[in-house]
C-alpha cells in the first residue's frame, strides 16, 4: 500500500503533469508504478504526452522526493489521500480538476454530513462578523453534522473557523502551502484547536514555496469540498470571488450576503447577486431552504425513528456513528464505537442481513436507505 502511495506522490511532483495526465497514463499503463517503469520512448508515443512530459516523468529525483514526503507524513501524523481512496472527498472527486492527492492533518471526515464553505474579505467589518457568526450558530444548532470549510486567512475565514471551534463542530482549513507550516503564522494556535475536530487540507507537499497563485488554486478545493458556498463580504476583486466562480463551474450553490450600495466590502457580494452568480441570503434559514436541508432532516428523523424501535443498544451505537459520518471503514468504526473489531464485524454482518447497513469496497459500511 505504501509503495503505491510512493508512486502516486511522485507522479504529482513531475513538472507539467496534472491530474488529467496522471489518470490518462494510469488508465493506459495499468498503475502508477507502471508509469515509472515504462520506457521513455513508449511514454513519448502516447497521444498528448510528448517529449517534455516523458522527460519530466523520468526525473530520478521524483521517487526520492516522494520518499522524503512519506517520511514527513509519518513524522508529523499527517496523511496523503489519493483520489482512488475511500477517504478522498466524494464532492471533490466529482470536479474535473480534482487534485490527484490531498494532504491532511487532523481528525476529520470529508464525506457525509453537510458542508458549507464560508469565504470573504480579510478586512471584515463588524456587520460581516455578526452575520457570519449568527449563520454558523443557527445552522450548527440545528445540524450537528455541519462542517465549515474556509481558507484559514484573516478576516471572514478566521471568523468562520473560530466560531466552528467554539461550537464544537467540524471545521477544515484549506491552505495554499504544505503541512510543514501555517500561514498566516498568527493562526497557528487556531489551527491546533481545529485539529481536534477537523484540521488542515492542502494539495501542496511540504517545503513548497508559498506563492500567490497557490492561493487561487486552493480556492477551487474550498469550492469542491462543499455543498454550498457563502460569500459574507468581499471587495469587487478578491479570492472569495474566485471561490464563487469555481463553485459555479462545479454546479454548486453559491450564496452572498447583500450590503449597502457604496460599501467597499459589500461590492463583491452585490456584484455576484446582480450578475445571478449567487443567491441573495440574509439568514441561515434561507440557506437551509435553498439546500433542502430542512426536508433532508425530516426524512432522516423519520428513518431513524422507524429503525431505532428494533435495534439493540450496540446496533444503535453503530447507526448513530454512520449518521454522523456517512461512510466509514472498519478501523474508523472501531474508533468511533469502541466496539472490539471481532464483535463489530459480527454485528455488521447481522445488520447487513437485516438490510440496516450496506457494505462497500475497502471494507467500509453505510446505512441502507431502504
Amino acid at each position: 500500500m505504501e509503495q503505491d502511495l510512493l508512486y502516486q506522490i511522485a507522479l504529482t511532483m513531475a513538472k507539467g503533469v496534472g491530474t488529467h495526465t496522471i489518470r490518462k497514463l494510469v488508465s493506459i499503463l495499468g498503475s502508477e508504478k507502471e508509469v515509472f517503469e515504462c520506457p521513455k520512448k513508449t511514454l513519448e508515443g502516447i497521444q498528448g504526452i510528448g517529449t517534455f512530459t516523458a522527460q519530466s516523468l523520468k526525473d530520478p529525483q521524483l521517487l526520492k522526493r516522494a520518499e522524503k514526503e512519506i517520511q514527513f507524513l509519518h513524522k508529523t501524523g499527517a496523511k496523503a489521500i489519493p483520489i482512488n481512496s475511500d477517504e478522498y472527498p466524494q464532492r471533490m472527486k466529482e470536479c474535473i480538476d480534482a487534485p490527484y492527492i490531498l494532504y491532511s492533518k487532523g481528525e476529520m471526515s470529508m464525506n457525509g454530513g453537510r458542508f458549507i464553505g464560508i469565504v470573504g474579505t480579510r478586512k471584515m467589518t463588524p456587520y460581516g462578523k455578526n452575520i457570519c457568526e449568527e449563520i454558523i450558530s443557527t445552522l450548527a444548532h440545528k445540524y450537528p453534522d455541519l462542517s465549515v470549510i474556509s481558507g484559514l486567512a484573516y478576516g471572514v475565514d478566521g471568523c468562520a473557523h473560530k466560531k466552528a471551534v467554539d461550537l464544537g463542530i467540524q471545521t477544515i482549513g484549506v491552505v495554499g502551502h504544505g503541512l510543514d507550516m501555517i500561514y498566516p503564522a498568527r493562526h497557528r494556535a487556531l489551527s491546533n484547536k481545529m485539529m481536534e475536530r477537523g484540521g488542515i487540507v492542502t494539495e501542496f507537499r511540504s517545503e513548497c514555496i508559498v506563492d500567490k497563485k497557490n492561493f487561487v488554486s486552493r480556492n477551487r478545493i474550498i469550492a469542491g469540498l462543499c455543498d454550498v458556498i457563502l460569500v459574507v463580504e468581499s471587495g469587487e476583486k478578491g479570492g472569495a470571488l474566485f471561490t464563487a466562480e469555481f463553485a459555479n463551474s462545479y454546479n454548486k450553490d453559491v450564496c452572498a450576503i447583500p450590503g449597502r450600495v457604496g460599501d467597499l466590502y459589500s461590492a463583491g457580494c452585490n456584484k455576484l447577486i446582480k450578475n445571478n452568480q449567487a443567491t441573495m441570503v440574509e439568514t441561515a434559514e434561507e440557506i437551509e431552504r435553498l439546500m433542502n436541508w430542512d426536508i433532508m432532516e425530516k426524512e432522516q428523523t423519520d428513518l431513524s425513528i422507524s429503525r431505532f424501535m428494533q435495534l439493540t443498544d450496540q446496533e444503535k451505537i453503530i447507526v448513530e456513528a454512520l449518521q454522523i459520518d456517512e461512510r466509514m471503514d472498519m478501523n474508523q468504526l472501531v474508533r468511533k464505537t469502541q466496539i472490539p473489531f471481532g464483535q463489530l464485524s459480527s454485528l455488521l454482518f447481522d445488520m447487513e442481513m437485516k438490510d440496516l447497513v450496506c457494505s462497500a469496497p475497502g471494507n467500509s459500511y453505510f446505512l441502507s436507505r431502504h
